[in-house]
């Protein structure tokens, strides 16, 4: 940098949507993709939703030209879908999974089985330090009446925990995803909030793209849209976040989305519009002041805004731990009464009576499948109500440092 004061970074981030069997045109898209990156050249790409490790692969090989480095996290069931590229060399990498992800039990949602998690990737660009994140939290599917908006929020709880114990030694932050939030929710206030992350879009000098910087729009052939009535103009909760952590300054000169189909082609990239940001890094003469003192009242009403919502997920999930538990009981109860059922009859207590060998059997068969699904909601609840808890706990530590701060 001693030449040019400035460095500039591009990026690119993407919900691929590229899910094996279910995208519709996937194997086309992720072609199409591989063929945009080549032809662009940005300097770091963030995806997510490529569950598919063999669409990795292949785009590792179409880009492996431009982008000599990549990695792919792997976590969960299906895995976690995350990954980056990188036209510099990537020094280090670690994945953090987060505690809550939904429910198993709801199969059509599936965000359990990905195994949600943040990436880092560490890369070292002209002496300055970099610490990119990529990840993805759990979809919100209803807004009206949000089940998931307590795990929802113990993720961006816990992203945001992630990158301020882990960014400390670096000179740059930059944060992708689709982090299914709207820019007003209380979890991405919260995140910003917590670390001091500036939003690409708030923050460009010059954009361009879908209005409001949506990457949820009507107009995308693959979106549904019924799940956009409330929203004419779509919703944005794709996002490229930011801030210098040392002795440099961060400044967004140009963010842009795509706008429906690729350049001569009849379909998008995915159903969610891409975001690319272009950012400029300067040395400064002095370090970089610690941002959250300048917003710690506000950040604090955030802080116990998000609390609240984590306590309504906390008794929820009481509640659900305890009807587990009951039926558990209950089944447990008809079993040990067929059991001495079965034993008066094979001690003769019943004579002359024919023993209904197969009703009995049925309706043991039913008790033990009830009472295994039962006991393990009950467990699966129990861990719930832990992580809900230690995330309570956290923020009220957390509120309370606030508060006592000068």
């Amino acid at each position: 940098m001693e030449g040019d004061p400035t460095l500039q970074l591009r990026v690119f981030d993407l919900n691929c949507w590229a899910i094996r069997y279910l995208s519709k045109r996937r194997q086309e898209r992720v072609q199409l993709i591989g063929d945009t990156l080549r032809r662009e050249g940005f300097d770091l790409v963030l995806l997510q939703e490529v569950w598919s490790e063999r669409d990795y692969s292949d785009l590792k090989v179409k880009l492996g030209g431009c982008y000599p480095f990549s990695h792919y996290f792997r976590s969960g069931v299906i895995g976690s879908g995350l990954c980056v590229f990188s036209r510099f060399p990537i020094l280090d990498t670690l994945l953090y999974q987060y505690s809550l992800n939904g429910y198993p039990y709801m199969l059509q949602h599936g965000d359990w089985f990905c195994g949600k998690s943040v990436g880092l990737v560490v890369i070292k660009i002209s002496g300055i330090v970099f610490n990119v994140y990529v990840t993805h939290l759990h979809a919100e599917y209803c807004r009206e009446k949000d089940a998931y908006l307590p795990h929802r929020l113990v993720q961006a709880w816990e992203l945001a925990q992630f990158i301020r114990h882990t960014s400390k030694a670096a000179d740059v932050v930059v944060l992708g995803g689709d982090l299914n939030m709207h820019p007003e929710d209380v979890g991405i206030r919260l995140l910003r909030g917590w670390t001091g992350l500036r939003d690409a879009f708030a923050e460009a000098t010059r954009f361009e793209g879908c209005e409001d910087g949506c990457t949820l729009v009507p107009d995308n052939c693959f979106t549904v849209n019924s799940e956009l009535l409330p929203f004419p103009l779509g919703i944005r909760i794709d996002y490229i976040l930011y801030k210098a952590v040392s002795s440099f300054t961060v400044k967004c000169e140009e963010l842009k989305t795509t706008t429906g189909t690729a350049p001569g082609m009849d379909i998008p990239f995915s159903d969610h519009e891409a975001v690319m940001a272009t950012l400029h890094i300067r040395r400064q003469e002095q370090a970089a002041g610690d941002t959250l003192s300048t917003v710690e009242p506000t950040l604090a009403d955030v802080v116990t805004e998000a609390r609240t919502e984590v306590g309504v997920g906390l008794r929820a999930a009481r509640r659900q731990r305890y009807s587990a538990g009951r039926m558990a009981v209950l089944a447990l109860l008809l079993l040990l009464l067929q059991a001495a059922a079965a034993l008066g009859a094979l001690a003769g207590l019943a004579d002359g009576q024919p023993f209904p060998k197969l009703s009995f059997c049925l309706l043991a068969f039913l008790a033990l499948g009830i009472l295994l699904l039962a006991t393990g909601l009950h467990l699966f609840h129990t861990m719930e109500v832990k992580m809900l808890q230690g995330t309570e706990d956290q923020m009220r530590m957390a509120l309370r440092a606030l508060q006592e701060r000068p």
